[in-house]
């Protein structure tokens, strides 16, 4: 007899085969986004943030990102995108579900990511962040870890010009959030179609695939 913890595991997984891409420019505010949205569900997230701020404190170096601290901040990037990927490939190979968090400034990079996804069964869909420039601008000046003026600005058009892209690659699985105010009944709005499209049946042939193979594996053990 299966457990609650047998069933909640691997092919018997909810959210299993499902990916969220998270696209918004610094000070959008992706990271109180992303746990107002998809707390709870058990979705894995994938974001080297976390792991390149922890090595900049262990270097000793500021999270202000001063130019004087270029080259060993950038040995720290690579380093926490190498513990990233590492990550990912643990979590794709169980075929876990995901939340890919990035800015959305590269659209071929993203499109090439779920492409690469979809071809291993997932489902995937984009949750995008929208900010004006000045309240972008604004936060990231409040944030621990800022960047210059400059590459807010930057990225800030390029994911502007990217919105229309996405919605056309994930279609029906795009969500936009307007992100310049705290919206408490729009959160839960987004909160509860993420929640539906992450509890949906997959719909990714290859993924139905997979998991009547996993299935069957199981009954033959």
């Amino acid at each position: 007899m299966k457990t609650f913890q047998d069933l909640q595991e691997g092919v018997y997984d909810p959210n299993i085969l499902k990916a969220f891409f998270l696209a918004g420019g610094p000070g959008s505010g992706k990271s109180y986004v992303v746990k107002r949205t998809t707390g709870g569900l058990g979705m894995k997230i994938v974001n080297s943030d976390d792991a390149f701020e922890k090595l900049l404190r262990d270097a000793g170096l500021s999270l202000k990102m001063p130019p004087e601290e270029e080259e060993p901040r950038d040995v720290a990037r690579g380093r926490a995108k190498e513990l990233t990927a590492k990550r990912k490939a643990n979590y794709v190979e169980g075929r876990l579900g995901l939340i890919i968090d990035g800015t959305g400034r590269e659209y071929d990079k993203i499109a090439k990511q779920a492409r690469e996804l979809e071809g291993l069964g997932y489902d995937t869909h984009m949750i995008f962040v929208n900010t004006s420039l000045d309240v972008a601008l604004e936060r990231n000046a409040k944030r621990a870890r800022s960047v210059p003026t400059s590459i807010v600005t930057n990225s800030w058009k390029a994911v502007q010009s990217n919105i229309g892209k996405f919605s056309n690659f994930f279609k029906g699985n795009f969500i936009i959030l307007d992100n310049n105010s705290v919206d408490e009944d729009m959160m839960m709005q987004v909160f509860k179609r993420v929640r539906r499209l992450a509890n949906k049946k997959v719909q990714n042939g290859r993924g139905k695939a997979w998991i009547s193979q996993q299935l069957q594996m199981k009954k033959r053990a």
